[in-house]
């Protein structure tokens, strides 16, 4: 459980920041990190909590546990920054909530972003690895996905809640299951509960728990990656919060008629009537 949520935090927490840099930030960084971990009971897993954090921001491409202890001096404890991800009970739920509340104040955001981006990736030892398009590479790909959610304004961004998406080849109950994905479930931490679920659906049980931390959503913006998927829309719709997103010119839509009252036929559509195609509803 701890390794795939660790792999959804550094989806979300990726810089690169030299050493220079780290050590002028350091004090602020630090405080923002024991804020952070404040609820975790022991001294020792908010210790290597700060310095994963430090990790995943230092310069450098790989993220994994051994390059990251290397960039980190004295702090660079190999055993215990793996004990952390690996073995050490904590509650990533926790840390996003905390993560939420903090940066809604310092934001004071306009509207809530949902987005995905992908990690490239060439080995077959991270969770949920698969060949799937992402818009980093413009293409399918080898690659993870990871679903955000980001607190914007005008100038200012944070994201605040993230899952890692697990495409159908790795959930053992698919039809499309990959015989070799699913084995290595168990060496990933992934959860024997966790299954695949559409973006868009990891997208409003994000929004669900987000509003369960008292995280008040002003407006919903996605793409069209989003907005084709009408129960996505309808999802938004029934919990009331107003959002606008994008749709392909692929959909077609109908002028607005009138509903029939109570004792009013069904009515039809006019002789010779045919749908408008999204571009053609288009201003000049």
């Amino acid at each position: 459980m701890v390794i795939f949520s660790c792999a959804c935090v550094s989806t979300a927490l990726r810089a690169s920041l030299i050493p220079e840099e780290m050590a002028r930030v350091r004090e602020d960084l630090e405080a923002f990190a024991a804020e952070l971990f404040d609820g975790f009971f022991r001294a020792d897993q908010r210790r290597w909590g700060q310095a994963y954090v430090r990790g995943l921001l230092l310069d450098g491409r790989r993220k994994s546990v051994e390059p990251m202890a290397a960039r980190l001096g004295e702090d660079g404890n190999r055993q215990a920054l793996a004990h952390f991800v690996t073995s050490s009970p904590w509650d990533p739920a926790h840390v996003r909530a905390r993560l939420a509340w903090r940066m809604h104040e310092a934001i004071g955001p306009e509207a809530l972003i949902v987005n995905d981006t992908g990690f490239l990736k060439d080995g077959d030892a991270s969770a949920c690895v698969s060949r799937q398009y992402t818009g980093t590479a413009g293409k399918v790909t080898k690659c993870q996905v990871g679903v955000s959610l980001h607190l914007t304004t005008d100038h200012a961004a944070a994201a605040m809640n993230w899952r890692l998406f697990l495409p159908a080849s790795w959930d053992p109950a698919s039809p499309e299951a990959d015989a070799d994905k699913v084995t290595r479930r168990s060496r990933c931490g992934i959860p024997a509960g966790v299954g695949h679920v559409e973006k868009w659906q990891l997208a409003l049980d994000m929004i669900d728990e987000t509003r369960s931390w008292g995280i008040d959503i002003p407006l919903v913006v996605a793409d069209a990656g989003y907005g084709d998927a009408a129960a996505f829309r309808h999802g938004l719709e029934e919990r009331n919060l107003p959002y606008a997103v994008g749709i392909s010119s692929r959909h077609t839509a109908h002028p607005i008629q009138p509903s029939p009252g109570p004792s009013s036929p069904p009515t039809r559509a006019p002789a010779g009537h045919r749908p408008c195609t999204i571009p053609s509803l288009r201003r000049p």
